[in-house]
């Protein structure tokens, strides 16, 4: 049989159609026929096979079956990641914070200037870490004459210092507090009776300011004060402000003289009304605020 014939044989017999017959046993009843060529097989099951590849395939993509094949991750794991990132940062915030209030808390203890914001310290650090690689040049003759001539001059100057980098031996009759709220005075200074600051009435809503450059040692909310925050100053120099409604400085700020802190309010249960209870204390001793500024 020459190769000719071979191949004609081979694609007829792929051509050629077959019967498949179902019959019942019992009566050989015809059930079922299906006339099949091998090559209509074929492509059929071929067709068949590609579709449950397909189907299996866009399974395991598109549905959390997808999580038992290993080399594939949890459908959570990226939220996760991003809570995780958010929390991450948060914390590091909230540890920014605490190392601030802890830094301005020893610079108050030890009568130093406290810091406005809590990456001060990073900046001076980074700054004296450059200087430190700069080559030093003298001064020039024109400068020290200059600086010869400012140091001869009167070292005095007309304005108070009331800053918290005031020197640790000035009394409190050297600052110059700024009123943290201009009203009426409806209860005085009264230690015998345990009133140890000036009660003040003014309008709604108005604002309260520190009276002197300080930080914030204490902003929270209590059952008899309300609202309350105390401000630490130069030479053990302590502000009280109670009952307001709102409190615009948390623990650790740094404030200055004349910084709104807090709006009036009527908030605890040691109150009658809307007022400003204030206190001033010095050296661990309260002191009448009336004798050092106007309300």
């Amino acid at each position: 049989m020459t190769e000719e014939k071979k191949k004609r044989t081979l694609a007829e017999r792929l051509r050629t159609r077959y019967n498949f017959i179902i019959r019942k046993e019992e009566n050989f009843e015809e059930k079922l026929s299906i006339r099949l060529s091998p090559i209509s097989l074929f492509l059929v099951t071929g067709g068949l096979v590609v579709i449950l590849i397909v189907l299996v395939i866009s399974l395991v993509a598109f549905t959390p079956l997808r999580e038992y094949i290993p080399g594939y991750a949890d459908v959570n794991v990226h939220k996760n990641l991003i809570l995780l990132s958010q929390k991450s940062d948060s914390l590091t915030v909230a540890l920014q914070e605490r190392e601030a209030y802890m830094d301005n808390l020893r610079r108050v203890l030890s009568g130093e200037p406290g810091r406005s914001d809590s990456g001060h310290a990073k900046r001076a650090e980074d700054t004296v870490s450059v200087n430190h690689t700069k080559k030093f040049i003298p001064p020039s003759h024109d400068d020290t004459v200059m600086r010869k001539e400012v140091e001869s001059q009167n070292p005095y100057n007309v304005s108070l210092n009331n800053a918290m980098g005031s020197k640790s031996g000035a009394n409190i009759n050297d600052y110059f507090f700024f009123t943290p709220l201009k009203g009426i005075i409806t209860n005085g200074f009264n230690p015998t009776k345990s009133h140890f600051g000036v009660d003040i009435v003014c309008k709604e809503n108005e604002a309260i300011k520190a009276t002197l450059d300080g930080t914030v040692i204490l902003s929270t909310w209590t059952l008899a004060t309300g609202n309350v925050i105390i401000l630490q100053h130069a030479n053990n120099i302590i502000s009280v402000y109670e009952h307001n409604s709102v409190l615009l400085k948390k623990g650790g700020d740094y404030v200055k003289a004349g910084d709104v802190i807090a709006i009036v309010g009527n908030s605890g249960e040691l109150t009658t009304g809307p007022h400003l209870h204030f206190e001033l204390w010095y050296r661990g001793s309260p002191v009448n605020p009336q004798q050092y500024m106007a309300f």
